[in-house]
């Protein structure tokens, strides 16, 4: 299983991504390329997992520009299983909601969309409401979820080739059937 895992700004279930992202990483069938926003690459500053990151994944990239490392092409002509962001900050969300493709992320989610290589979403303001999480010294911390946020998420359950997972349960489920069943799974 070779996929992509795109990881953008947010801090918010970042400790129990990063637990999915090892075991998975420990399967000898797995090979795991981690492209990071900018923005992501000062949030696992701030939660100290930068060094874990490099022990998980077998290659880390870091965003240079929208195309750079370029790894949108590969992704839509099926280099790789799939594409997953996860998290997915409201911003990148809002972007790919709209058809802005402005950054690394956001434009491998649309050129991957275009293609046959699946690309599954794991956005953190996903239901109105709150939302409980923790800062990066863990401390608690509850934010309030805006209703725009939410909306852009729903939008983007409605486009193509797009697949939202609805928390880390749904990304463990991915993970099983993709490991289980082996290349186009899930």
């Amino acid at each position: 299983m070779k996929i992509v895992w795109g990881i953008t700004g947010a801090g918010d279930l970042m400790p129990e991504l990063f637990d999915v992202m090892e075991k998975v990483a420990e399967r000898p069938e797995a090979d795991v390329t981690v492209i990071m926003s900018k923005a992501a690459a000062t949030v696992l500053a701030w939660y100290k997992l930068r060094d874990r990151l490099e022990n998980i994944a077998r290659r880390v990239l870091v965003e240079k520009d929208a195309n750079t490392p370029f790894l949108a092409g590969p992704l839509q002509v099926g280099k790789y299983d799939f594409l997953l962001v996860a998290p997915l900050t409201a911003n990148s969300a809002a972007k790919v909601a709209h058809g802005i493709a402005d950054t690394l992320i956001t434009n491998c989610v649309a050129q991957t969309s275009k293609g046959d290589t699946p690309t599954y979403l794991l956005p953190v303001d996903r239901e109105p409401g709150s939302t409980a999480t923790a800062l990066p010294d863990g401390t608690p911390f509850t934010l309030k979820v805006r209703p725009v946020d939410v909306a852009n998420v729903d939008k983007l359950r409605t486009i193509e080739g797009l697949h939202v997972l609805d928390g880390i349960d749904a990304l463990r489920r991915l993970f099983d059937e993709h490991l289980k069943n082996g290349k186009g799974a899930a």
